[in-house]
């Protein structure tokens, strides 16, 4: 496994620059997890599907599904895409680097949990002061336009809001300077956890069932329904 990871690794640094890899692909692998990940939670409520597991009985409309998907795409290009592209200055001299040999595994788990950590302190102290009567009005209020979220609503919300979520999920790599392989698998499981905590549903199978004091889609579910002014 190691070896086949290694030569994937080896084809991307070949082909492409540091610069390339950490801008654009970053951006690139991003919208490919948060959509392939999230985009599954409409069809399942638009069908019906494995409907026992989903939280609440409401469902968005049609309408409502495809305004998060066009504004998600506005507001990826034109504040996720160039957010990228600045912080690459910063990453770089940070000591962040992308050539062999990969880090490993004990390296890339402690930063990962440190970078968790991090997010989560980050988030809920600006969640926090989000939630304060001019900034709820004017900012946080878009995030809660749905009541009733699903996994694309995850990172649908004002643009501000996102530049904060933004640097909530960068500020852990920017202290250390990590292997851009360890940034990358850090945004795939940052993604798939905030995809899972606004999707909707509670399965079986939900982290919420097995890490304690992770609220998951109930907490969020919750959270979505209460009215803030």
């Amino acid at each position: 496994m190691a070896s086949i990871v290694e030569s994937a690794w080896t084809y991307l640094i070949t082909h492409f620059s540091d610069f390339q890899l950490a801008c654009i692909g970053s951006f690139f692998l991003h919208e490919s997890i948060f959509f392939f990940s999230g985009l599954p939670f409409i069809y399942l409520e638009r069908a019906g599907w494995l409907s026992k597991y989903k939280i609440q009985a409401k469902n968005n409309t049609v309408a409502a599904q495809e305004k998060c998907i066009t504004r998600l795409l506005l507001y990826h290009s034109c504040v996720n895409l160039p957010l990228m592209l600045l912080s690459y200055p910063v990453f770089r001299f940070m000591g962040m680097r992308s050539s062999l040999p990969l880090p490993s595994w004990k390296v890339i788990s402690s930063q990962i949990l440190f970078y968790f950590i991090i997010e989560d302190f980050v988030f809920y102290w600006g969640h926090r002061f989000l939630h304060t009567k001019w900034l709820y009005k004017h900012v946080h209020s878009v995030h809660h336009e749905y009541a009733t979220p699903f996994g694309l609503t995850s990172e649908y919300a004002h643009p501000a809001e996102i530049l904060f979520l933004g640097f909530a999920t960068i500020v852990g790599p920017a202290i250390t300077g990590p292997h851009l392989f360890t940034l990358w698998l850090w945004m795939l499981l940052r993604v798939l956890e905030t995809v899972e905590a606004h999707c909707g549903y509670h399965f079986p199978w939900s982290l919420s069932n097995f890490l304690p004091l992770y609220g998951g889609a109930d907490f969020h579910d919750y959270h979505h329904r209460l009215l803030y002014t």
